[in-house]
């Protein structure tokens, strides 16, 4: 018997089949599904100090428990003291089981422990489908040691669905659960 994540076999159990009614697919393989999520952090004073990029690594490989790398930047912007190429971030892309394990503790652990939480914001969507959510500070989350900080930072995470629309998008990130404020069911995106 190998492990399953629970949001895992969640998704096959019951909330594919629960997509599947709502908006009427012929074949389960139309039902969206959650592709990757990738986990980003900017680290726009490393252009002074280099070892807050790998502060970041580290954090982000603690974090979503897979390694993170440093992304680069892309072109000279003399104004900032950047050239093309320094290290400017870093990131990790979680697919499959690893995905799931993060979704679960994000949603059940980290969401909760934000100060003044009253749910996330179901506007953040591109259009295609993808949802992106900003978390302020990295303390949410408990693989991180409070005493062994540096410094705060936010980060960017950006769910990936194979969704058409954003309407679609919204129904499968809600039943996975991650907690929208406006729970309303005649909102339009």
């Amino acid at each position: 018997m190998t492990y399953v994540p629970r949001l895992k076999a969640r998704y096959t159990e019951e909330i594919r089949t629960a997509l599947k009614d709502k908006f009427q697919y012929k074949s389960i393989m139309q039902v969206p599904k959650l592709e990757k999520i990738v986990v980003s952090q900017g680290v726009g004073a490393a252009t002074a100090d280099k070892k807050l990029i790998d502060n970041a690594v580290s954090e982000l490989t603690l974090i979503t428990g897979q390694q993170a790398v440093p992304t680069k930047s892309k072109k000279d912007i003399s104004n900032f003291k950047l050239r093309k190429g320094m290290p400017i971030g870093a990131r990790v892309t979680l697919r499959d089981n690893m995905m799931y394990e993060f979704l679960d503790r994000l949603i059940s652990v980290s969401l909760p422990r934000i100060r003044d939480f009253r749910g996330i914001n179901d506007k953040s969507f591109d259009g295609r489908g993808n949802y992106n959510l900003g978390v302020t500070e990295q303390i949410i989350f408990p693989e991180i040691n409070i005493d062994k900080i540096n410094k705060i930072q936010g980060m960017d995470i950006t769910f990936v669905t194979t969704a058409g629309n954003d309407v679609e998008a919204l129904e499968l990130l809600k039943q996975f659960g991650l907690p929208f404020k406006n729970q309303n069911p005649n909102n339009n995106g």
